[in-house]
């Protein structure tokens, strides 16, 4: 958890995700939704994220990055000679997300739909995830 990293990982990993939804072409109020954050923050101060502010410790934001992130590692996998498909994938419309692209679905749908976007890309984790209900 969140909890357990330094400040200096906690930076790091704050940057790695913002870079990370930003080579997927997410912007910032879009940035809020799909990280869950508090609703205390506002489009105009994300950008203290790309300085030396961490993500709030919140588990529902830290939930969304472990999501986020094994999506991002599931495309890699998906892609592995081809950095740009992924942002490319996550913004083509798809017939599995009810004709919206990934990142629309995943804005607008919550965490259920993270997890959908999650499931769809990486089967061992649904695999997992299905196998201890």
């Amino acid at each position: 958890m969140l909890e357990n990293l330094t400040f200096e990982q906690k930076i790091e990993l704050t940057h790695l995700i913002m870079r990370m939804l930003d080579d997927w072409g997410v912007g910032h109020s879009d940035k809020i939704i799909l990280l869950a954050l508090p609703n205390r923050i506002r489009v105009r101060s994300m950008r203290r994220f790309y300085d030396n502010e961490a993500l709030p410790d919140d588990a529902a934001v830290f939930e969304r990055i472990d999501h986020l992130l094994g999506i991002a590692d599931a495309l890699r996998t998906s892609f592995p000679l081809n950095g740009h498909m992924a942002s490319f994938w996550l913004n083509q419309k798809n017939h599995r997300f009810g004709n919206k692209t990934p990142l629309a679905y995943m804005i607008e749908g919550g965490l259920q739909n993270v997890e959908v976007v999650r499931a769809h890309l990486d089967c061992a984790w649904d695999w997992q995830r299905s196998s201890t209900w």
